[in-house]
Formats: C-alpha cells, structure tokens, sequence
C-alpha cells in the first residue's frame, strides 16, 4: 500500500474514494520520475489551530472559545450544579453572569436595560425571578440598571431565559463588552430636554445585540446619551459620552439645529474625564459615528497588557485628532469640525443654564406635558427588595403610565402622574418606607456593593454608607446639595474622584489589626463642576470616620462664605489649610 504525502483534508481525515484518487494520482506522478518524499509539507497549509502562547490569559481565552459559545457549558454547569473554573468563570461573564468566590459561592446576573427603561411587566418579571431563583437581594447600580444576587449554578440558565423572556437582557453585562447604555431617565416629559435620546439609545442596544464583532473589546466600554435635560448621565465619565447641544449660528456646512458633541475617554476610576473631540454630529448619523468610534478602539486598543486596555490608555498615546481620523476612514467622509474654546464653550452653540435643582433625581416635578408629573423616589444606596418591586409596579400602573425609569443616581423615577394623584403616590410611598423628598445629605449618597459580594471591594460600602447617612443626619440640616461617593476598590464602580466627598475602600491598621476603613478624597464634581478629588486623608478607620466627616462638614459650614458649596469651599483651599480646617476640634 502506497504511502501519501497528505492524510487529511481542511482537517477530515480522507474516506477511502479519496484515498484510491490520490493513491492512483501520486503513483502517476512517480512513474513519470516526480517524488515528493523529499518535499516538506508547507506549515501554513496544514490544518489546526492558531498558535495562541504569546496572547495573555484573557485573550486566549476568548480565542479558544467565545463567551457567547460557552452557553453550553453553561447548561452542563447547571445540570451538576457545579461551580466554573477560572477559565469558564471568565467566559459566562458574556451571559451577563458573575460568579462571586470567594465571597460567595453562586452568581450575580446583570441586565441590560437601555436608557435604564422598564414597563412594569418588566419590574414584576425581575422581582419574581429575584424572589425565587436568588437570595432577593437586589441592587440599582451607577448604570442605571439592575443586579440581582446569590444564583445557584442550577438555576443561572433560567434566570437568564425568564429575564429575556420580558424583552430584556443579560448578553454582554460583563467583561470585554459594552455595558449597559443610558441616557436621561426622564427623556420624553422633561422640558429642559433638547432631544429625546431612549430611541437612539434602544437602537444602538439592538445594533450590539446583533453584531457579534460588538463583543471582543479590549476591556470593558461604557456609553451614554444626555438629550438635555434636568436629570442628567454622567456622560463626561463615559468611554463615549454624547451631549445634544443646540446650534443657534450658521457657519459653512453646520445650519441651526440639535447636535450632538461626542467627548471621547472618560473613566474616572482612572482620574479621567471625557474629551471633547471637536465635532458636531446630526441625530441621524450618531449611530453610525458611535460604531465607528468602537470599532477604531476594537482594531487599535491594548490586548496586551489588562492595566492598559482602556479607551483612555490608547488616548494616551494617540492624539484625538489622529482618531478622529482613523474615525472618518471608516465612514467614508468628514465629520463636521466645531472644536470648542479653551474654555469649553462653542460661538456657535446656545448657552444654556439649567435650574439649580438640588440632586434633581429626587422629588416631585412637573412635565412638560399639562397636568402630568414624575416622581424621583428615593432608594438608599440602590438596594431594594422584590416585595417593594412588585408594589412600587403597582404604583406605576394605579398611579402613573405603567412605566419606570432608573437613574445613574441609584434610584428610580414613576412617570406620567397626574396631579391629582401625586399626593395619593406620596402617602403610599411612605407607607412602604421609601420616600419621595429630596435630602440634602441622604440623596446624594452613592455606594457600589462593597466587599459582602464583591471580592475587590476592601470594606462593606452599602453598610457603611447607611450608617454614614443616619450618623450625620441626625448631626446636621445642610442647606446645600452634596454628594458623598463610596467605593470598594480602585476600580471605583460608585465613582468616589467625582463625589463632593469620595471614600475609596481600605484596610486600615490599628492597634495591630486590620479593619475596614477608606481614604477621604474632596471636591470632585462632572458635568460644568466637572473635577477630580484630592485626596484628603488616608487610611481613616470606618469608626474614626464618623467623626471625621463631622468635622470636615462643620468645618465646611464654619468657615465657607455665604451660600457656598461644599466643592466649590474646597477647591478655593490648599490641601493643608483643609486638613487643618477638617481637623479642628472646635
């Protein structure tokens, strides 16, 4: 029997009608004079898998099975009731599942709520699913979506099945991904608003849903629309931050009307905030420029080096110009130029100055459309239950239009209210425990999860921070907004560098043990007080916490000048003369 040079073809071994054609093929060959036993076969010819040794854990990762393709072994992982190893932990991240060791051997499910917009069909499915397939704790998170907690590996395929049952999403809430979209939760009945950004919002969602390319980023990408109006987004902390401005001047190819600026590598966690990238882009094109911008990051960001993988590390060695223009190469043409002044501000652009409304989120307002308002409840650091889910969906539906919008803030807002019903949805929402007025100290106070179901995070966060609320609450009637930020880790999911006062997670020595305590940062801020907290204090016990931000807000109150603000009181004092301010036991 003749020996051939090949036994396979595209990786299949050859059947024996193959084999005979090329036993009788070669044997020609031979008897002409022809041999190849001295001709090596050509290695980029052969078949097998690509060589993945020089690519970091992650990537190779994603090469030898994409997340999206780890479905089954989601399935076989439930019928064991089994634990993932690292390697498939990673992966199921793609399915919006997380799983918690050490702290906690089960997984928590993020969605994907676009513009953080539910009908309360909605709201009922998920409090259902959180009462019987999880421990029932469940969080808003800074992206305006939810969290639900402690899934057994059983259960985790239907959690995710009875979520997408209802219109909504787990695909892509983790890892390499783009995140939860949001945009102004109170977009359609706002009358400061100057687009209404949910519809671009919700289609920008379908276009990721369905276009695969959109889940093998370098690292983690967030984006957000702000149309105008009173409650913002956050968009400048955003990896792709889109601002609607109203252009009132006519200059060359740009004519009157709504744009939208784009501000391009924000992540505060990184001290970072969005930069504007000098164009105006029409409310047509902003989906197409968006998933330019993406891609330009897809082909171009670190894939190397995790710490490095970030938008804003890739605009740290390239100019906004030069992406910009990598941009345009993929659209075809040029985007409208209109960079801004060093002050920020554009000639062409309508100033505008929105009410000084104190923690916006919070509180009853009125819509834009006659005899209707929206109610901004208020949520401590997040946390509800599924019992409180189901009634606040009952309000909605007895009390509003059946529909509830979250907040980046941590809390949700009931629509379309009539006015004689609005002090009918007050009562009923004291009489659940939840409040709808707005509070100087407790309506700005933001916690991620903390170190109970978060192995980065260095202290208990949600604790601490309702402990820190009922403390200073009972100390002090502020008369003006602040904003106290409480992050586990470095990773700063509750963006402590833009809070008034920002707390980062720490272990803390004292007396020879290790406790849980933070170091203080003041005077971060976003939007037009957009700034980036200076470290104040490090390493502040949690117990010696309390009354050390007793002294930084009687401090503040003692010496500010007349209805100043607690960042802007910072900001005007060196670091020194804080501590010595803050410190003062007087």
């Amino acid at each position: 029997m003749s020996t051939l040079p090949i036994d396979q073809i595209k990786g299949e071994k050859l059947n024996g009608e193959q084999r005979s054609y090329l036993e009788g093929f070669f044997s020609g060959l031979q008897n002409r004079g022809i041999a190849f036993g001295d001709v090596m076969a050509n290695p980029a010819a052969q078949p097998g898998k690509p060589d993945l040794s020089s690519l970091i854990a992650e990537e190779r990762i994603k090469h030898e099975l994409h997340g999206l393709d780890s479905y089954p072994r989601l399935l076989e992982h439930a019928a064991a009731n089994k634990a993932p190893d690292k390697e498939d932990l990673f992966r199921f991240k793609w399915h919006g599942l997380f799983f918690l060791t050490p702290n906690k051997e089960a997984f928590m499910a993020r969605l994907r709520i676009p513009g953080g917009q539910l009908k309360t069909f909605q709201l009922r499915e998920i409090a259902r699913v959180a009462d019987e397939l999880t421990s029932g704790y469940v969080q808003i998170t800074t992206r305006a979506n939810f969290q639900i907690r402690l899934i057994e590996s059983k259960d985790a395929p239907e959690v995710v099945r009875r979520i997408q049952s209802v219109g909504l999403h787990t695909r892509g809430a983790g890892a390499d991904n783009i995140r939860n979209l949001t945009a102004n939760p109170t977009a359609g009945v706002d009358s400061h608003e100057l687009i209404d950004t949910p519809p671009l919002c919700h289609q920008l969602g379908q276009m990721i849903l369905n276009d695969r390319s959109f889940y093998d980023l370098p690292r983690k990408f967030n984006i957000a629309f702000d149309g105008g109006g009173l409650v913002g987004t956050v968009e400048d902390t955003n990896d792709i931050g889109l601002r609607a401005v109203r252009v009132m001047k006519e200059e060359t190819d740009i004519k009157p009307g709504i744009y939208f600026r784009v501000a391009l590598g924000g992540a505060t966690g990184h001290k970072t905030f969005a930069r504007d990238l000098g164009v105006l882009v029409k409310p047509d094109e902003v989906l197409k420029v968006t998933s330019a911008i993406v891609r330009v990051y897809m082909a171009n960001g670190n894939r190397g080096d995790r710490k490095k993988a970030r938008l804003k590390h890739l605009l740290e060695t390239w100019t906004l110009d030069q992406y910009l223009a990598e941009t345009e190469k993929l659209l075809g043409y040029q985007l409208l130029r209109a960079p801004l002044d060093a002050a920020g501000k554009s000639p062409l652009e309508e100033g505008r100055a929105l009410p000084a409304v104190p923690h916006s989120h919070i509180g009853v307002f009125r819509q834009k459309q006659s005899g209707l308002n929206y109610v901004g409840v208020a949520l401590p650091v997040g946390q509800i239950t599924p019992k409180q889910m189901l009634r606040l969906a009952d309000l909605a539906d007895n009390y509003g239009s059946g529909e509830v919008r979250l907040t980046v803030w941590q809390n949700l807002i009931i629509l379309n209210v009539p006015d004689s019903m609005v002090e009918t949805l007050k009562k009923a929402l004291v009489k659940m425990g939840m409040h709808w007025q707005q509070s100087n100290l407790r309506s700005g106070i933001i916690a991620c999860t903390g170190n109970s179901y978060c192995k980065f995070a260095g202290s208990n966060t949600k604790g601490h921070a309702l402990e820190l609320a009922d403390y200073l609450d009972k100390r002090f009637n502020l008369d003006q907004p602040i904003n106290i930020h409480l992050t586990g880790c470095p990773n700063s999911c509750a963006q402590h560098y833009m809070g008034d006062i920002g707390l980062l997670g720490a272990k803390v020595k004292v007396a020879g043990e290790s406790v849980e305590g933070y170091h203080v940062f003041v005077g971060g801020g976003f939007g037009k007080n957009q700034a980036v907290g200076r470290q104040v204090f490090q390493g502040v016990s949690f117990e010696s916490l309390k009354p050390t931000l007793e002294k930084m807000l009687n401090g503040y109150l003692k010496h500010r000048q007349p209805g100043e603000g607690f960042q802007t009181f910072t900001n005007r004092h060196e670091l020194g003369a804080l501590q010595e301010i803050f410190s003062n036991e007087a």
